[in-house]
């Protein structure tokens, strides 16, 4: 089938091998464009879609906007039969979406119509789900609302970070949009509409979500380490009250009755932190301003911390 992909960072990567690799033709891939980086901001850099498809030898478009007639032409030309989209960032007017003549589907890393949105992976660890997914939907007008055509479930790890879990699903949607395409190519793609009331929101991720409140159980803490890892992070300034990062952790049954944020214990295994469901918390990496990442013993080496 003569397929257009979509997409911009890692997770999309592993959707364009799996349709390349079962022997589509991909025409061209369309991503976001390259941004700054660096610490002057004076060097552009690729997105993982477009370093890809390029290796691949798939034509690369970069547009600026979608609703200025511009990509519309380039896609004219390209003449898909289908669209295939994978956190490519950007919603598709409606002249695009009723371009080709096998519509546009998406794959999207939750088990619609839960997590509908831009973090969906991180969400569902930062809610203390036990499962998620990959669900392809043919796409419509409004955000992830389109009929489901194919969903997968996968149990979320007790200890699995977002990086861990963005990775598994990423391969997982690889397989999925393969069988969905396949389908559609056959005429056989079955569509069930999503139950809209069930419909929740994961929205982007923001540096407002860094802070840690120990008033949480240690439980919902261990999860905001896990949800927000690798960006933008769990932060805390109970520890020495400066804001240090929380990169790895583990609850501890531990029962205390001292006042949340308070450190119980700090040695070789770790900083324990009193939480508010009385339990404790168990920081075992960290990262202080201005310093690499290290073990808490490691720090604790040189920033003794006092203990209730």
């Amino acid at each position: 089938m003569k397929i257009v992909f979509m997409g911009t960072p890692a997770f999309a990567v592993p959707s364009l091998e799996a349709l390349v690799r079962a022997g589509h033709q991909v025409a061209g891939a369309f991503s976001q464009p390259d941004r700054p980086v660096g610490r002057h901001q004076n060097k552009l850099q690729p997105t993982p879609v477009k370093e890809r498809a390029q290796a691949r030898g798939i034509p690369v478009f970069q547009p600026e906007k979608l609703r200025d007639g511009t990509a519309l032409a380039v896609l004219k030309e390209l003449d898909p039969e289908l669209i295939v989209v994978a956190a490519y960032g950007r919603f598709l007017p409606d002249e695009i979406l009723n371009l080709p003549p096998k519509g546009c589907i998406n794959v999207h890393s939750s088990l619609l119509p839960k997590y509908r949105g831009a973090a969906p992976i991180n969400w569902a660890i930062l809610n203390g789900e036990t499962e998620t997914g990959v669900t392809i939907q043919r796409m419509v007008h409004d955000m992830d609302a389109g009929d489901i055509l194919l969903q997968r479930s996968t149990p979320i790890g007790e200890t699995e970070d977002a990086e861990q879990l963005y990775s598994r699903l990423a391969d997982m949607g690889g397989e999925l949009v393969v069988e969905a395409v396949a389908q559609i190519q056959a005429g056989t793609a079955s569509y069930t509409p999503q139950d809209h009331t069930r419909a929740t929101l994961a929205p982007m991720l923001s540096k407002d979500l860094s802070p840690v409140d120990w008033t949480k159980s240690a439980q919902a803490v261990f999860n905001q380490i896990r949800g927000l890892y690798p960006w933008p992070g769990a932060s805390t300034t109970a520890l020495t009250g400066e804001p240090i990062k929380l990169w790895g952790a583990q609850v501890v049954e531990k029962y205390t009755d001292a006042t949340p944020g308070t450190v119980i214990a700090a040695g070789k295994q770790g900083i324990d932190v009193a939480c508010g469901d009385f339990m404790t918390l168990r920081i075992l990496e960290l990262q202080a301003p201005g310093k690499k990442r290290m073990s808490a013993a490691d720090y604790l080496r040189g920033h003794p911390i006092q203990v209730l």
